[in-house]
């Protein structure tokens, strides 16, 4: 068997790593600050209209996204675990007050951790099943989290 070991879930999940030149805290507060996500969470040209974030488990989520041809796209959930500085996890498997959604996609894990004066930021996308994870990878991904990523490295050097 040849390449590294596999997670046992690798079928249904996808991640994104890197190492951001700044403090942990200062992304925290990109993804918790909504004022601060509408202006890094969505991949450009597209934009977030409405961020609503309450940081607690079961506390709700609600962000807007909007094409550039004007439509928008609530993407409701609820918070599942907050660790300040350190972890966010997040699920569109409910819309409010554990009340289920009508077609749950995937649950995010995002880690923020010290490494060499620099951030490991890592997100990753767990799904229900294969097929979801293969839709979203063909999405875009690693592409559009990717650009995420890069947009919130270049506000937390701003702020």
């Amino acid at each position: 068997m040849c390449g590294a070991p596999q997670s046992p879930d690798a079928d249904r999940e996808l991640v994104l790593t890197r190492l951001i030149d700044a403090p942990r805290e200062k992304l925290f507060r990109c993804w918790t600050d909504p004022e601060l996500m509408k202006q890094w969470f969505a991949p450009l040209p597209w934009t977030v209209t409405h961020a609503e974030m309450d940081l607690r488990p079961g506390g709700a989520s609600l962000i807007v996204m909007k094409s550039p041809e004007g439509q928008e796209f609530p993407n409701p959930g609820i918070i599942l675990e907050v660790v300040k500085n350190e972890k966010i996890v997040f699920t569109d498997a409910y819309t409010k007050a554990w009340e289920p959604s009508a077609k749950p996609f995937m649950t995010a894990i995002v880690t923020f951790e010290d490494e060499g004066g620099k951030t490991r930021y890592t997100a990753r996308a767990l799904h229900w099943n294969a097929a979801d994870r293969k839709t979203h990878e063909e999405m875009g991904f690693h592409e559009g989290w990717g650009q995420c990523a890069d947009q919130l490295a270049a506000l937390a050097a701003k702020i």
